[in-house]
């Protein structure tokens, strides 16, 4: 019998930077410096812009297809050189590094297995304060890659975990280069015969787009498990005027 292989972890990125720009690159050349082996996979680059809440329901919808060991790096900072620390989770047999903004609460609330939580030590004198991304998370993540431990202090979990946002969040909060448009609410949690309500349009479930006629608004239930609403052959975001942040109510 051959002998098994511990392949290098690979690291996620879930960042608000954007698609354009330097900032994406700059990150991953920390990483690719900081793990060479490992492969840097940008998964989003456009969560929802300055939003660690709404970022938090998208990111955990996105988690489970990735095995144990897997490295996130996590980056939706809009208090980027402030005092709030940075911290790295051991959930479910993956780790993720992120501030420490609500950004990992449901993940972490959604979990099955043990988890820990850890601090990283503040950022050194040497990073730039409004880059915290690249100078002290990819640092960070590049070490997890390579089965190290950086430098934390072990944490309670409670405080992460935002025991004030929903379990599901009523809003939309992602929408996609097709413009359809994904909410914070999992699509298991609602009933097939439900409609919903978004703006002045209300809408019934379809399984997928050619099941409505070509114009048709409609929701249903992405591949990640989020509600999500779309228009067949056109963009729900146009055609229905929707933007993030929107509430989204259910009949």
């Amino acid at each position: 019998m051959g002998q098994s292989v511990t392949l290098p972890h690979m690291i996620i990125l879930f960042t608000d930077f954007g698609v354009a720009g330097p900032y994406v690159g700059q990150v991953t050349a920390v990483l690719r410096q900081a793990a060479p082996e490992a492969a840097v996979i940008p998964l989003f680059s456009d969560a929802p812009v300055h939003d660690p809440r709404a970022s938090a329901y998208l990111l955990a919808a996105y988690t489970g297809e990735f095995p144990p060991g897997t490295v996130f790096l996590c980056v939706v900072d809009p208090g980027v050189g402030s005092a709030r620390p940075g911290g790295v989770l051991q959930s479910d047999g993956k780790w993720f590094v992120a501030p420490d903004n609500g950004l990992l609460s449901i993940v972490a609330r959604r979990a099955f297995g043990p988890q820990k939580w850890y601090e990283l030590p503040p950022a050194p004198a040497s990073a730039s304060p409004t880059f915290h991304g690249r100078d002290v998370f990819a640092p960070a993540a590049g070490r997890l890659a390579c089965g190290e431990f950086p430098g934390c202090t072990e944490r309670p979990l409670g405080p992460i975990l935002r025991p004030d946002w929903p379990d599901d969040l009523a809003e939309t909060i992602y929408i996609d280069g097709f413009g359809n448009v994904m909410t914070g609410m999992r699509a298991s949690r609602v009933f097939s015969d439900a409609a919903i309500r978004v703006g002045d349009e209300q809408l019934r479930r379809a399984r997928t787009f050619s099941d409505v006629p070509s114009g048709a608004a409609f929701w249903y239930e992405n591949s990640n498990g989020l509600v999500e609403i779309a228009v067949n052959g056109g963009r729900a975001d146009e055609a229905l005027g929707l933007g993030i942040g929107m509430p989204v109510k259910i009949s």
